[in-house]
């Protein structure tokens, strides 16, 4: 039984942390539990570890706060008392975060994803939950929370679910989104800000990744890369790619869809979104990343055609096994 109480009471120095590259739930995880700790315990000196978060999420209570590789050397501590680990399986996700992880007294993890085997000593992981967002509500005490915490949640479950339009969407995440929304907040900007609001750098290079897609396997699959050369010529980064997947994955006929771009030369980083034929967390997983089932990511080396191939050989695999 994981007891967030119980933790806390043995620990005065508490780290909160999120994978590489965080998206909206792992954000919105790490800061609702960070915004709920505050307020129940505000004696407790917590520091929020995370790589440097989309502007989009800036909304959000203690996104100010959060220390990132750049900044680490203003860390109020670097031993901690208590160390949770959020949205990941493994240390090696942590980022620049693992070394503080490592000499925690005591370890926690909260996670959903179904390939996460523990690997501290207090595991919360339901790999059929929505988020680690709504695995946040689960551990806190809901009746105590404030708004602040609430935004953060309720920001971490819209993002995973695709607002509420993948499968991972339950009753349950339906009836804590609306005790979430009870506390006031518009929640309508929050999802037109976080979620569909683009800069124009980000349009563009959404157009371009669109425009110079390819269909295969009778139009069933579709997909698109970005070089660096391109990235560099709309002076585009990481951050400017969000969506470019799942937009694809829109296309009519389209079961799965592939999009990647070049992080160095001949590698790349690559995201998958799946309709419901194709178990993309399993993709991923072969090639040494993770996710869900129909959202999933990894890291490859090779030519762009080659990593394609490798990938179009799973899922048609996978296809056909559906048929």
């Amino acid at each position: 039984m994981f007891d967030l109480e119980k933790l806390l009471s043995n620990a005065e120095t508490i780290a909160i942390s999120a994978h590489v590259r965080p998206d909206g739930d792992a954000v919105g995880s790490t800061l609702g539990l960070y915004n709920y700790i505050k307020l129940l315990h505000p004696e407790k000196k917590l520091t929020v570890f995370l790589e440097k978060p989309e502007s989009v999420f800036s909304y959000l209570n203690g996104f100010e706060e959060i220390i990132t590789a750049e900044t680490v050397s203003k860390a109020a501590a670097t031993e901690f008392d208590l160390f949770f680990a959020l949205d990941l399986g493994d240390t090696e996700r942590l980022g620049f975060a693992a070394e503080y992880f490592e000499k925690a007294k005591v370890k926690a993890c909260i996670d959903h994803h179904i390939s996460n085997n523990g690997f501290t000593e207090n595991d919360y992981i339901v790999p059929d939950a929505s988020s680690t967002s709504e695995l946040v509500y689960d551990v806190i005490d809901p009746e105590k929370m404030d708004i602040e915490t609430a935004k953060c949640i309720y920001t971490g479950i819209i993002h995973d679910t695709g607002i509420f339009q993948y499968s991972n969407t339950s009753e349950k995440t339906m009836r804590i989104a609306g005790h979430l929304i009870s506390f006031g907040f518009d929640f309508t900007e929050i999802i037109n800000k976080s979620f569909y609001e683009k800069t124009y750098v980000q349009t563009q290079i959404m157009g371009r990744a669109i425009m110079e897609s390819i269909r295969f396997m009778d139009g069933r699959c579709i997909a698109s890369m970005l070089d660096h050369k391109i990235m560099d010529l709309y002076e585009a980064t990481s951050q400017d790619i969000q969506g470019i997947a799942s937009q694809l994955l829109l296309t009519k006929g389209v079961e799965c869809a592939i999009f990647m771009y070049e992080a160095e030369p001949f590698t790349y980083k690559v995201s998958m979104r799946s309709g419901n034929n194709v178990d993309v967390s399993a993709i991923a997983t072969h090639f040494g990343g993770g996710g869900h089932k129909k959202a999933a990511g990894f890291t490859m080396s090779g030519t762009y055609h080659d990593i394609l191939n490798n990938i179009s050989e799973l899922i048609e695999k996978q296809l056909e096994a559906a048929e």
